[in-house]
């Protein structure tokens, strides 16, 4: 990926997702494939990644592919996401251990977590704990992530009880949504579990608790167990404690995807055909993690360009039109839009706007996932 598009998707896209988990369970292999680079060293020893690796990932989009096929533009910008490879916790880390609130406080800056567990056995590839355990390995992380909740939520309520006692009315309302949090957390259950309300999520977002941070696993096993992948015992271990947490879980071989990662367009085609499947296991993982940070995604379509825009659910039309130049927003007229499936049914936009599939969109209209877009503005 070019420079330039890198430089332009970080300068407009705000969310993160953090790669967690112990050391050596694959996060920077898995980093390194998603993002296609050797940005993150991988190595068969524990915190071999300390500081945090940034990468662009591209969101592979059947409709994105399906619009640039009919347009044919001189231009293809797919939609993108940040990814962070954020050091192996270990037992211990809310406390310190292994560079733990180091590696903790990265945590508290992405906006989502790829919990990634070990789901193969290999003598040679060291594992924290002499072998893996799925569901050990998984409330090893999220209970050092409840004890380093538990530890902030301490001493922010602390802190604001000399305001409560002072009448101070937004104190007051910090502090008994920090109360229930504390219940919770001292109960070794994360805060996502305390069923906040969106009000009340809001009043807390400036303290990042970790265990309100949504979560995707994502499962590393062997490539000769990923092809059976539904069979596996450590992948069922997996899935059933992503199911008590409301999260998905996702199987993927680490060495597969790294091995796809190096290869041309055409050899992975080849690839992927010999292991009879049609695209590389990372695809879905891509997928969900952009879902789980919130992002929807609109067009706009031109012979120009076909280019994807990151939005977030909820955003409104001159919103949206910002992500594309400040100006657009600031100076919004209108918006004309032709749904996906329209544009699909009519062959194009043209055709579209013929049969009168095009909309006329003001100010209030919410953009919608997939969503072909054109702004009228005045600077």
């Amino acid at each position: 990926m070019a420079a330039l598009f890198k430089n332009f998707i970080l300068a407009y896209m705000a969310l993160q997702c953090g790669i967690v988990g112990l050391p050596n369970v694959g996060k920077s292999t898995i980093f390194n494939a998603l993002t296609k680079s050797h940005g993150a060293e991988a190595a068969n020893y524990p915190f071999c990644t300390i500081e945090p690796n940034v990468g662009i990932v591209e969101v592979p989009d059947e409709r994105f592919a399906k619009i640039s096929e009919m347009v044919k533009p001189q231009k293809e910008i797919p939609a993108a996401m940040e990814l962070v490879d954020i050091a192996g916790l270990v037992k211990g880390a809310s406390k310190g251990e292994g560079l733990g609130n180091k590696f903790l406080s990265h945590i508290r800056q992405v906006d989502a977590i790829m919990h990634i567990v070990r789901c193969f056995e290999d003598e040679n590839v060291t594992h924290v704990s002499g072998k893996p355990a799925p569901k050990d390995d998984i409330e090893t992380i999220e209970l050092e992530l409840i004890l380093a909740d538990l530890e902030q939520a301490e001493k922010k309520h602390a802190s604001l009880i000399k305001k409560t006692k002072s009448g101070d009315k937004e104190a007051i309302k910090l502090c008994e949504i920090l109360d229930k949090l504390i219940a919770i957390l001292s109960n070794q259950k994360p805060a996502i579990s305390a069923g906040l309300t969106e009000t009340e999520l809001l009043n807390i977002k400036e303290f990042a608790f970790l265990t309100l941070k949504p979560v995707l696993f994502v499962c590393n096993l062997s490539e000769s167990d990923i092809e059976n992948y539904e069979s596996n015992a450590y992948f069922k271990e997996v899935m059933a404690e992503a199911k008590i947490r409301n999260s998905e879980a996702i199987a993927v071989s680490g060495k597969i995807e790294a091995e796809l990662a190096e290869l041309s367009t055409e050899e992975e085609k080849e690839f992927l055909n010999d292991l009879g499947i049609t695209e590389p296991g990372l695809n879905k993982v891509i997928r969900a993690a952009y879902k789980l940070l919130g992002y929807r995604t609109y067009f706009t379509a031109g012979e120009k360009e076909v280019r994807a825009w990151n939005i977030t659910a909820g955003m409104l039309a001159p919103e949206a039109a910002g992500v594309i130049h400040t100006d657009f927003e600031h100076g919004f007229i209108r918006a004309e839009v032709t749904s996906y499936d329209d544009f699909i049914a009519c062959g194009g936009l043209k055709p579209a706007k013929e049969a009168g599939k095009m909309r006329l969109e003001g100010k209030e209209y919410e953009v919608q996932d997939g969503d072909i877009v054109y702004f009228r503005f005045n600077v």
